[in-house]
Formats: structure tokens, C-alpha cells, sequence
């Protein structure tokens, strides 16, 4: 956001903790240097700034915040000043949904730029083959992850509530953010409110894989598509999907250009139905169906979204961010396509707010189960969580160990990076996920399994 400020012609200063790269080097390629930690004298730093921009992690008694209310200074959440400065003049196309929202993202800024429609977007991941995960764009779109946490600490509503979309791409539909979204239900009402705010000349795409979207679907104001791999979607593969060393390969129906094959260098079927969501935009926009396939055939994936790191000693190390069930579930699934035959060992760590909680046991069971071992980190928030809903880590293991899926409880990260390290062997993958940084888990796995090789040829 800052860095999409300060491009379009804005002076851009600001506060927050310790960076590192790639944020630290993005914003110093864009000419900004921020403050390191919170203070009421960065405000004061530079002239009285015209207008404060206040990040949902911002709490409502941090110092500077605190100094911008008894100054009455102008403040905005950030979807908010994305939406006055970058999506009031655009057409924004909004992706949205509980999972998939980062790839998806990135797929469609991908297939728009190589298509020549010169998009604006905003991408919450690092796309590969992408100059950045930002850019202003001259096309009328401007692509846009929308986010169903909330905005700010004064803006307690959804991101995408901002974002006015006038297309919108809806992948899924499962609860998650329980610290934000007390019911189930509340969190649908969220995307209900999303859906409204579609123009009568608009236009969904939603995943009709899912009943909840489906239903949600059925009081869009405008035009929808449903896409998916399940009978009853309006596009879906023809005649299933194959995977190969290649990625995954399948055929469509396109009711203007007919049969077009797809061969996605990515693997999964939850990659196949992010193919399908872009596909329903671009055609949707005009985009010809021979460059969008060829576009989805080139298109390189997404930093941290089964992302391989390198394969020292034989074993390949793999970061992905999933964090709920059904994501650990997905990308479990897509790894096993990706690497037939080879054990897959899953370093986990159970870190929003919701990740942690009991009431996904069942999910986390069911998900679990797709690896071969599991090392599981402590549980992130279990400070901030009642004791009888915190994720009962000793029946898991009890369970799934009955099933043939034996679960280590680790004590720290130091822990569980010695037992994953001892363990492995050659030919395996070692799966790291977490939503947070993970203590550097997977930049710790690859160095230590480089150091070993070393001392093994060394010797």
C-alpha cells in the first residue's frame, strides 16, 4: 500500500516494528525509509502528515495512534484509502473466499498482464514471474485480494467492504477468523454483504464446489458462473483432470471457442479450480481463450504456496502457508501428485487464532492423515484461548498414531527442528506450514540439511 502511494505520486513516512526482507528492500526501492517501532516524535518527524493510514494490527492504545486522535488528525483504515485512491476510478475484480485467495490473485494479475490488459493489482503473496506484488497499471482493472479480516481497530467491518468490486470471484466459504467472527453464520453474513454490493451489470464467479457459496450465489444482483470439478457447475474440466510431472492437464468447454486445453505447471485440485475462477474473469472481459490458456500455462505459482525450496541430501523442502484444516488437507492432496511414492514428513504450526482451537479437531484429523509423520509445533495463542477450547493435541496423536500417522508434540521450535532433522532421510519431503514466519523453519531446514551434506562429502 505504501509503496503503491508513494509511486502514484504521493510523499509516503511511516511507523512499524522491525522489517526485513522482501517488505524492508521493496520500500527501500521505492524511496521509503520507516520508522522502527512506535513513537508519537515520527509524527512529528516531517511536516503534520495529511492524512494517517492505520493497519488492522495497529491496537487502539499504541502511542502514535493514541497522538493522531488528540491532534484530530485525517486517519483511514487501508482498505479504505485503497478504495478512495486506487479502486474508485478502476474496475475492481475482488478475490475472495476463506482459501485460495493469495494464488488466485496472482493468477489473474498474471493472466491480465500477459493478455496486454495492463492491470493495477494488490497481491497479499509474492508472485513468481511478476515484477512485484503490486503495481498501479494504466487497463481499467484493478485486481485485488479481498480480505475478510477486519479493517482497523475504529473499522471493525470486513476489508472487502471497501473495495466495491464490479466483478468478484468467490472460491470458497468455511469459517476461520473465530476471534473476529463469533458464528459460523456471522462470517457468511460477511460474504452476503460482499455479494451486495455487485452492480446489476456486474459479475460473479463462484465456486460452486462449496453448498455455502452456492447459496450465497443464488441472491448475487447480477450475472454468475459457477466453476468447479462437481456436476452442476456451469464450468468444469471435461472428463477429469491428469497429473503428471508436468503439473495438472485438463479440457474445458468455452461456449465461443469450444474445447481448450489447459496444462497448469502447478499441481492440486484446489490449483485447478483457481484456474477455472480466472478463466470465467478473463473470458468475461474479453480476453481471447488461446492467450489466457497460454497465459495459465506459464504461470509460475506464488512464493510460500507450495513453494520448493531445494533438495539438499535427497530431501526436498517445501514451504507452503496453510494454516487451516481444509488448506493442510488440499496442499497434503497436491503433494502427493507432486511427489508420488515419497514420504512426506509435515512440519505444522498451529498459528492464527482460530488455527488452534478444538473445534477443528475433526478437520485437523481427517487433514493430518495425507502425511506420513508430523511434527507439531506449540500452539501459537494458546495463552489467549479458554483451556476447553484449546486443540487437543494429546487425542490427535493418540488417534491418528492408531492409523499409522505417528504425530510428534514438540516443545519449541528448537525441538521440533532437531527431531525433524535427525529423522530425515533421503528421499523425503519435508513439509513446513504456518501463517506466520515459523521461526524460519524452512530457511533453518534447508541451511541445516546443506551443512549435513557438506560434512557427509567432507567425510
Amino acid at each position: 500500500m505504501a509503496a503503491l502511494l508513494q509511486k502514484s505520486g504521493h510523499t509516503v513516512r511511516g511507523s512499524d516494528g522491525p522489517l526485513y526482507p522482501p517488505m524492508s528492500t521493496l520500500l527501500e526501492e521505492v524511496g521509503i525509509e520507516p520508522c522502527v517501532g512506535f513513537d508519537i516524535a515520527n509524527l512529528a518527524s516531517g511536516p503534520a502528515p495529511d492524512l494517517v493510514i492505520v493497519g488492522n494490527a495497529v491496537p487502539r492504545d499504541n502511542p502514535e495512534a493514541l497522538e493522531v486522535e488528540r491532534l484530530g488528525l485525517a486517519k483511514m483504515s487501508m482498505p479504505q484509502a485503497l478504495g478512495q485512491f486506487f479502486l474508485s476510478q478502476r474496475r475492481p475484480l475482488v478475490v475472495s473466499g476463506t482459501h485460495g485467495k493469495t494464488t488466485t490473485t496472482a493468477i489473474a494479475a498474471w493472466v491480465y498482464s500477459a493478455c496486454g490488459a495492463d492491470p493495477g493489482f494488490l497481491i497479499g503473496g509474492r508472485p513468481k514471474g511478476l515484477d512485484s506484488s503490486f503495481k498501479l497499471g494504466a487497463g481499467e482493472r484493478f485486481i485485488i485480494e479481498g480480505d475478510e479480516y477486519n479493517a482497523a481497530y475504529f473499522d471493525r467491518g470486513a476489508k472487502f467492504l471497501h473495495y466495491c468490486p464490479e466483478s468478484l470471484i468467490l472460491t470458497s466459504a468455511e469459517y476461520d477468523h473465530a476471534d473476529l467472527y463469533p458464528t459460523p453464520q456471522s462470517l457468511l453474513d460477511a460474504f452476503a454483504a460482499l455479494i451486495a454490493l455487485l452492480p446489476t451489470d456486474g459479475f460473479l464467479a463462484a465456486c460452486g464446489d462449496w453448498p455455502a457459496v452456492r447459496e450465497l450465489a443464488a441472491d448475487a444482483p447480477c450475472d454468475v458462473v459457477l466453476y468447479g470439478l462437481e456436476e452442476g457447475n456451469t464450468l468444469r474440466p471435461v472428463n477429469g483432470i491428469e497429473s503428471g510431472p508436468w503439473g495438472s492437464r485438463f479440457r474445458i468447454e468455452d461456449r465461443q471457442a469450444g474445447q481448450v486445453e489447459i496444462t497448469l505447471p502447478t499441481w492440486g485440485e484446489h490449483n485447478v479450480t483457481n484456474a477455472l475462477a480466472v478463466w470465467a474473469a478473463a473470458r468475461r472481459d474479453g480476453l481471447p481463450a488461446a492467450e489466457v490458456a497460454a497465459a495459465l500455462c506459464e504461470f509460475g505459482g506464488v512464493g510460500r504456496r507450495l513453494d520448493e525450496l531445494g533438495s539438499p541430501r535427497g530431501i526436498t523442502v517445501v514451504d507452503d502457508f496453510a494454516h487451516h484444516p481444509t488448506a493442510v488437507g488440499k496442499t497434503l492432496q497436491a503433494l502427493r501428485m507432486r511427489y508420488p511414492d515419497r514420504r512426506i514428513s509435515l512440519c505444522y504450526e498451529p498459528r492464527s487464532l482460530t488455527a488452534g482451537r478444538n473445534f477443528l479437531y475433526s478437520a485437523y484429523r481427517d487433514a493430518l492423515a495425507g502425511a506420513d509423520r508430523v511434527y507439531l509445533a506449540p500452539i501459537y495463542h494458546r495463552h489467549r484461548l479458554a483451556a476447553d477450547d484449546i486443540l487437543d493435541v494429546e487425542t490427535l496423536r493418540a488417534e491418528l498414531g492408531e492409523a499409522g500417522v505417528p504425530i510428534v508434540l514438540c516443545e519449541s521450535y528448537d525441538d521440533l527442528y532437531r527431531r525433524a532433522m535427525d529423522e530425515a532421510r533421503e528421499g523425503d519431503v519435508l513439509v513446513t506450514m504456518s501463517s506466520g514466519s515459523f521461526d524460519a523453519m524452512p530457511a533453518r531446514l534447508l541451511a541445516g540439511l546443506a551443512d549435513r551434506q557438506l560434512g557427509n562429502q567432507s567425510s
